[in-house]
């Protein structure tokens, strides 16, 4: 097989296991590095003892390459592979293939760890139709957001790789802080030409209910906002540890939601799993559509759409309140709307 592929499915099948970042970033190095390399030289350069030697590939992945070149499985694949057979979350048989996109990604351009490009071709690979880059806005420094200008350049990347591709489509997007007092953290005119806004609150996730409701509220009924990120914040195990609920009235959210035609994201990120059961049960009362995101920060999270359609279906959504399962031209003119 082509090592390249090997490596890079390697590193895919590690970050959907939630591995150590430094393990699968090593793999997606070596990838790189080999794919910068042409294939007639790859077998000679293992001959000499060059690749070896070859800065950015370990000695793991050297190991992977040699096996692929000679024709075979690399046993760490295979292993890998084994390993991970099981399917993420058990009775999911209803929702899941059902899904068609993502509305909530992110790429190396605000935190996210690979390329924009990277993340498309795992989307394809995995047989998604529709793909939304939702990396983050300017306010949160720790992560890298975007100001009005980056967004610009980003958008320049989307168009080009949407030339030409008729089984796939990238949306532009964005990943919006909700600012203290509700406004979206970026200008209208860029807003605007965005196919997807999800709305999210990062900081003071402490702050009073009254005017934590209050502050949601005015997110919801910007025109702009698509989808309600993440609803609650909270975090309920892994690497960053755990953090309670933020207090609001949840009710009302969601009755604006409803009004106002914004998705509810199911977070399927495992330490989230956002919102919390009740609060999905409380959505679905209200009439919110739902939108069954990733949330995905490396290629290998796109895979754990799993887990958020296993609480969609055990919570009873009808399919066609999540907007995910939605071809992307209705999905586009909702979005729109």
């Amino acid at each position: 097989m082509d090592p390249v592929d090997a490596l890079n499915e390697i590193a895919y099948l590690l970050e959907r296991e939630r591995a150590n970042e430094f393990k699968t970033k090593a793999f997606r190095t070596a990838a790189a590095t080999l794919a910068a390399i042409p294939i007639d030289e790859r077998a000679a350069q293992v001959e000499s003892g060059t690749l070896k030697k070859t800065k950015g590939i370990g000695s793991t992945s050297y190991e992977v390459i040699v096996e692929a070149l000679n024709g075979s499985v690399p046993s760490y694949l295979a292993e890998a592979r084994e390993r991970t057979a099981a399917p993420l979350a058990s009775d999911n048989d209803v929702i899941l293939p059902l899904l068609r996109g993502d509305l909530h990604t992110h790429s190396d351009w605000s935190d996210g760890t690979t390329s924009i490009e990277l993340m498309v071709s795992t989307a394809k690979w995995l047989g998604r139709e529709y793909l939304a880059l939702t990396d983050h806005s300017p306010r949160l420094k720790i992560a890298n957001g975007l100001t009005a200008e980056r967004l610009r350049k980003q958008l320049a990347i989307v168009a080009d790789i949407n030339k030409g591709s008729t089984d796939f489509r990238l949306l532009s997007g964005i990943e919006v802080d909700i600012l203290d007092d509700g406004a979206l953290d970026q200008t209208d005119a860029m807003l605007d030409r965005l196919d997807i806004v999800v709305a999210s609150v990062h900081s003071k996730l402490k702050m009073e209910a009254s005017e934590m409701t209050d502050r949601m509220l005015a997110a919801v009924a910007d025109t702009h906002t698509n989808v309600l990120g993440h609803a609650t914040g909270r975090l309920v195990e892994g690497s960053r540890g755990t953090r309670p609920s933020s207090s609001f009235d949840a009710k009302a959210v969601f009755a604006a939601c409803a009004a106002n035609d914004v998705a509810v994201e199911i977070n399927s990120r495992p330490e989230r799993r956002d919102p919390p059961g009740p609060l999905i049960d409380l959505a679905l009362a209200a009439g919110c559509l739902f939108s069954i995101d990733s949330d995905a920060h490396a290629p290998g999270h796109l895979g754990l759409l799993d887990f958020g359609a296993a609480r969609a279906q055990a919570h009873g959504i009808p399919a066609d309140r999540i907007v995910t399962t939605w071809p992307v031209d209705r999905l586009l003119d909702w979005a729109k709307g």
